[in-house]
């Protein structure tokens, strides 16, 4: 049962963005001495079998300015050399069908 209130305690905060294909989860979580870190996963279906293989990174408080200037300037270089152009999913009650509506791209820090 110890286990079970450690990750109880540990998820503070869950954001589930989903992107055509792939969803991503922004988890906010806290170490055992109440410090807050960000995990990013990313989930997608492989093809051949169905089965969903997931990808994920951890970030630590102290680097978030670091990673959101690294981010933001990588983003913004692309938009600077290419058009961008982001695909906002409106979900219906069934999953499988997603509808693509076109937006301009835009990342705030």
């Amino acid at each position: 049962m110890g286990d079970f209130e450690n990750r109880e305690r540990e998820e503070v905060f869950s954001k589930k963005v989903r992107a055509g294909k792939r969803t991503y989860f922004f988890d906010v979580k806290a170490t055992r001495s109440n410090d807050y870190y960000i995990t990013i996963t990313e989930s997608k279906k492989r093809l051949e079998d169905g089965v969903f293989v997931k990808h994920k990174i951890f970030l630590y408080k102290e680097d978030f300015e670091k990673f959101a200037e690294g981010l933001k300037g990588t983003v913004d270089y692309i938009k600077d050399h290419q058009e961008v152009v982001e695909k906002r999913y409106e979900y219906s009650d069934t999953p499988e069908v997603a509808q693509a509506t076109e937006d301009d791209f835009s990342f705030e820090i």
